[in-house]
């Protein structure tokens, strides 16, 4: 069992930041953040596998976003720049763990707004 606690969401104006945080207990394989709005399929919005090497993006997050990860401390970031109201969502973190298996964390809600 892997218990993941995610932080960072927020309100922020559009052209803002944040950095979203997303802490396993114990190590994991690959990480991925998702989202999900409203009336909306949930999207894969960023990856990186084990040791980093490999970062994939959404198409519409690409220059805006940078996924990364701290293995010391089993933690994904999703560092958000230039943030759009299309953006606006529920984000989840995702990760795999070496059995395997994929777990979920409880969501963090993110709101570009003026």
């Amino acid at each position: 069992q892997v218990q993941l606690v995610e932080s960072g969401g927020g309100v922020v104006q559009p052209g803002g930041s944040l950095r979203l945080s997303c802490t396993a207990s114990r190590p994991v394989f690959t990480m991925s953040w998702y989202r999900q709005a409203p009336g909306k399929e949930r999207e894969l919005v960023a990856l990186i596998t084990t040791s980093g090497a490999t970062r994939n993006y959404a198409d519409s997050v690409k220059g805006r976003f940078t996924i990364s990860r701290d293995n010391a401390k089993d933690t994904v970031y999703l560092q958000m720049n230039s943030l759009k109201p299309e953006d606006t969502a529920n984000y989840y973190c995702k990760v795999q763990s070496p059995m395997g298996i994929d777990y979920w964390g409880q969501g963090t809600q993110v709101t570009v707004s003026s």
